[in-house]
């Protein structure tokens, strides 16, 4: 029997879930650093780390410092066998010592929880972000969600303190159409938070794509008949396992295609290096094909094609800036040209975020931005499309020009300026395509290093306070409304 907040399906989403085949993958992850201090990692992976990095990672064991509390360490065999070529993917996924000496930053950043009207629901803006899973098929060493992954507790607005949860169908639903009711009812805004209908969502994590088809295909089927527009699936499973994306994958998109051909889907994913995709010879160079073009790993080449086959399904590649990774405007040069060749447009790149340990990660806002613009120099205009983007508390931020004179008669300007403009606006998004300009601090890796250089700023990146308290207000209506309060 049904209850209250059993989400059942409709014979729609019935008729297309039967056909789903729910195949099983064999990643062949390799978990925690026990197998490499034990010494029973398997013989030809017991040397990625050195005896030195071992033994600095294992007087760091239980203390504040411990890296795997910070985040855990986790890598498939596949990106291990890219990594063995490349410093860069190298650093992507193993642990230093380095991460935890600076523990400064935020176990929620963004505030993000004041935004969520459900657990595991994220909407600010037009679109909704979903929690739909807390884990992933290797993890990030700067991974942006390491509070999710490690299972940290977040202090609330209303001074609670807990784990996020994740995202369950009934409760998102529930509140999308409740949601989407009343925007109608008013004209098109909410009379209260003034966003638009809720139209596009992305399943994010974790990585959704370590779920079962069959899970996949029931937030799919359950999001388009609460009427959600497009479909944002995020993954750095391209990457990780690209035999993820097999014939049974995309077997189920087709289907799902079928049955509801009005719903766009978006496949975003998250490439940070080229060394990912792309094959090399013994002395590091990419190799070529025939004409010129770059020779890709067959598993990667496979699985791409397979997506960007399906004229119906977009891809974009978006990533983080890192030190160490991909602070390299050659390397960018490559990726993006390469990625465009093959259908993948390139999204965002991004400054990093003010997470835990950020300073570990982050390069500073000014150099990443000099890298991308360099890293764009020789190549075309539709492969240029990437924009700098930092995420401030307010919504995503574009770092839209560093200017290398003075202003004259403008005190403090003498080094040059940075300019901020808002590109996602909270909300009603009332401060969309401000700006705000400061002067320029080489050193700064975020927001907070310029607070003493604010020029112009009617952007209010520098007059921001926390989420208002009516905010918590709306959540109480929403889960009144949907039954989860």
């Amino acid at each position: 029997m049904a209850t209250a907040n059993k989400y059942v399906p409709t014979e729609r989403e019935k008729a297309f879930q039967s056909t789903i085949e729910n195949q099983k993958y064999e990643r062949d992850i390799i978990n925690g650093l026990a197998p490499f201090l034990k010494d029973k990692a398997p013989a030809d992976i017991k040397n990625f780390y050195s005896k030195d990095e071992l033994a600095a990672l294992a007087e760091l064991k239980g203390t504040e410092r411990d890296v795997e509390a910070r985040m855990p360490v986790k890598m498939t065999r596949h990106f291990f066998g890219l990594a063995t070529q490349s410093k860069p993917l190298q650093r992507l996924v193993k642990a230093n010592p380095d991460e935890t000496l600076n523990l400064a930053g935020s176990e929620d950043p963004g505030y993000q929880m004041d935004f969520a009207p459900v657990e595991g629901l994220l909407h600010k803006y037009e679109m909704g972000l979903l929690y739909a899973v807390s884990t992933c098929s290797a993890h990030c060493r700067f991974c942006y969600r390491e509070e999710l992954i490690a299972q940290k507790e977040v202090e609330r607005q209303d001074g609670t303190v807990a784990k996020k949860g994740l995202a369950q169908i009934k409760p998102v639903t529930d509140y999308i159409r409740e949601h989407n009711r009343i925007v109608a009812a008013n004209g098109g805004r909410h009379p209260d938070t003034g966003r638009e209908k809720l139209r596009e969502i992305l399943l994010s994590g974790g990585d959704p794509m370590v779920l079962s088809n069959r899970k996949i295909g029931a937030w799919l089927s359950a999001l388009a008949e609460a009427g959600i527009e497009s479909i944002r699936l995020g993954t750095k499973e391209m990457s990780f396992y690209p035999k993820r994306f097999d014939d049974a994958f995309l077997t189920m998109m087709d289907n799902f295609h079928e049955t509801y051909p009005d719903v766009g889907f978006r496949l975003m994913i998250h490439f940070n290096h080229p060394d990912e995709f792309l094959q090399k010879d013994a002395g590091g160079a990419y190799l070529t094909n025939a004409n010129g073009s770059l020779k890709w790993h067959d598993d990667t080449r496979k699985a791409m094609e397979g997506v960007t086959a399906r004229g119906w399904i977009h891809v974009e590649n978006q990533a983080p800036i890192i030190k160490g990774i991909n602070d390299d405007a050659d390397a960018l040069r490559v990726m993006q040209r390469a990625l465009y060749r093959a259908g993948v447009g390139n999204h965002y790149f991004f400054c990093g975020r003010d997470i835990v340990a950020y300073r570990a990660f982050n390069v500073p806002i000014e150099t990443a931005w000099q890298i991308l613009n360099e890293s764009q120099k020789g190549l075309s205009g539709v492969e240029t499309h990437a924009r700098l983007s930092i995420t401030h508390y307010k919504g995503k931020t574009e770092v839209s020009a560093v200017t290398n004179e003075p202003i004259p008669g403008v005190p403090g300007t003498e080094n040059g300026v940075l300019i901020f403009k808002i590109l996602r606006n909270a909300l009603a998004a009332p401060d969309r395509g401000k700006v705000c300009i400061v002067a320029r601090n080489p050193d700064a890796i975020w927001f907070d290093d310029y607070e003493d250089r604010v020029i112009f700023d009617e952007a209010g990146l520098y007059e921001y306070a926390r989420v208002d308290k009516k905010l918590v207000e709306i959540k109480e209506v929403a889960e009144a409304a949907v039954g989860t309060g």
